[in-house]
């Protein structure tokens, strides 16, 4: 083996300078800088490098290609869920894989949650069961298995669920004609209204949405009825509970009619 040292080669003005000949193989040790010149076009087409399984001819370019993040494209469904129960939310989105990571990221003190279960529907839509103990707006971070992964900008409203305290059933019977006045109670961590989602109540009596006092005075009825009607509990984040009571009407002699 050769072995030449120089500080510097220096061609005749006007001339090549050549390295070994047809054949021989040159081999550069250590860092090599080529400066003030460049490669001849051609003089490399064999030589590539390869850059995310894509191939790269020294002196070329190529394009990279990239793989998108998972992205939440809609509001999360259903929107809010109550606090201590396992829910399942639908996440519309794009560029999901099966089966991602996601994690619900509370966006005010940072606390993360990992999905009970997550359900890979197609690259548009997944499902996760949340079990999340602390009330508040969570973010949910999605990870593909690859690797990419995305925040959304969409909450996930955690909220204490509407209760009712009066029980099912009987509000009271009470006679024709009279006056009448009764009220179911919910509890819930905002606002509630109160509505009549079927059913019907006594003549003349009317739900108020915002106290759930039903009240009137009863006209109409000629025999014994008892009235039963279902009503729904909504809380400022959309949350409900639904009960059915009854109020019963009696008709005393003087009511019934006119006996011949």
């Amino acid at each position: 083996m050769s072995e030449v040292k120089t500080d510097k080669i220096s061609p005749k003005s006007g001339t090549a300078l050549t390295v070994g000949d047809s054949g021989d193989t040159t081999t550069m040790q250590g860092n090599v800088n080529i400066t003030a010149g460049s490669i001849a076009s051609g003089a490399l087409t064999a030589s590539n490098i390869t850059i995310n399984g894509s191939s790269v001819n020294l002196g070329g370019s190529v394009t990279i290609p990239t793989e998108a993040n998972p992205a939440v494209t809609s509001a999360f469904s259903p929107a809010v869920i109550t606090t201590s129960v396992q829910t399942e939310v639908t996440i519309t989105g794009t560029g999901f894989v099966s089966i991602p990571l996601v994690t619900a990221v509370n966006s005010s003190t940072g606390a993360s949650i990992v999905a009970d279960t997550v359900t890979f529907t197609s690259a548009t839509s997944i499902k996760a069961k949340f079990t999340i103990a602390v009330n508040g707006d969570y973010k949910l971070y999605i990870e593909n298995p690859d690797g990419n992964a995305s925040l959304s900008t969409q909450l996930l409203g955690v909220s204490t669920g509407v209760a009712y305290t009066t029980e099912a059933g009987s509000l009271g019977s009470f006679a024709a004609g009279s006056t009448i006045s009764v009220n179911v109670v919910a509890t819930s961590d905002s606002a509630i209204t109160f509505s009549k989602s079927s059913g019907n109540f006594p003549g003349s009596l009317s739900l108020t949405p915002s106290t759930g006092v039903i009240s009137g005075t009863e006209s109409g009825s000629t025999s014994d009825e008892a009235f039963s009607f279902e009503l729904t509990a909504t809380d400022v984040e959309g949350q409900t509970a639904v009960r059915t009571f009854s109020i019963s009407i009696t008709v005393g002699i003087n009511n019934s009619g006119q006996f011949n």
